[in-house]
């Protein structure tokens, strides 16, 4: 933030790293797996419902996006395009956020020579509702320069693998983090190339698609990710050490936070 009476960030080794801490102003509380506090309380409602309800092809890849259209830059959605020139009857499942963004995502999906009509979006839904829909995804593929944050770990939760790649500031950082706490670090990317060829690779491969889903289920309840007690005593902790330090009139610094129990 930049400000003298801010005394610390809350984050994980992953969206600040060592290389990167030079650029906060903050006293940084690491937390051991991922910063961001998850519900694993959730309810994701069971429904019925088949990709028809949703403008959804019944046969064909699904590709999923359900970050803020305001998330996409040209160089995300030349790839997406690509992709979806690459994988037949395949579509890109987007956030419906104004009829303004989805005439000119429409627009340019014209330009790079895809049928307008392979883009579909998404309207706002309860949350639990929100979540089962994910059911219909067959991979969610994530922006650069703000990545999936909480639409990142609706996903995982809901049991639908996300690929991301990497950036360098802490909200390109985001997906990367909540991938490393769910034991999915091979969902990771650094560059575009690799990013693209990634998810190529998944939606042509569907055994390994499968295989990741799977492991995805087993780690959905016993990875640190969406353990709430075991965040909750984490940033307890945190919090105790930094109060510990104001208590003893002693200068903020960087608190590494250790678990003394999993």
């Amino acid at each position: 933030m930049g400000a003298e009476f801010i005394d610390f960030l809350i984050a994980d080794p992953v969206v600040v790293p060592k290389d990167q801490r030079e650029f906060y102003s903050e006293k940084v509380i690491y937390l051991p797996h991922c910063y961001q506090p998850n519900d694993d309380m959730r309810s994701i409602a069971e429904t019925t419902t088949t990709r028809s309800d949703f403008g959804l092809p019944e046969a064909g890849f699904v590709f999923c996006c359900f970050n803020n259209t305001y998330k996409i830059s040209p160089r995300e959605f030349d790839i997406w395009m690509r992709l979806l020139s690459q994988v037949d009857g395949s579509v890109l499942w987007l956030y419906k956020a104004n009829q303004w963004a989805e005439q000119n995502l429409k627009r340019e999906a014209e330009r790079r020579g895809v049928a307008a009509s392979r883009l579909v979006f998404a309207d706002k839904l309860p949350h639990s509702e929100h979540l089962a829909r994910h059911k219909h995804a067959d991979l969610f593929v994530d922006t650069f320069n703000v990545n999936a944050h909480t639409t990142a770990s609706d996903a995982l939760w809901s049991g639908l693998p996300l690929v991301t790649k990497q950036g360098q500031q802490f909200a390109a950082r985001v997906a990367a983090s909540l991938l490393h706490a769910v034991d999915l670090p091979e969902l990771v990317t650094t560059t575009e190339d690799e990013y693209e060829a990634l998810i190529l690779h998944l939606a042509t491969h569907p055994k390994k698609l499968e295989s990741i889903r799977q492991k995805l289920r087993k780690n959905r309840l016993r990875a640190p990710l969406f353990n709430t007690k075991r965040y909750t005593r984490n940033f307890e902790q945190g919090l105790r050490m930094a109060y510990d330090l104001y208590h003893n009139n002693n200068q903020p610094e960087d608190i590494w936070v250790q678990e003394s129990e999993t």
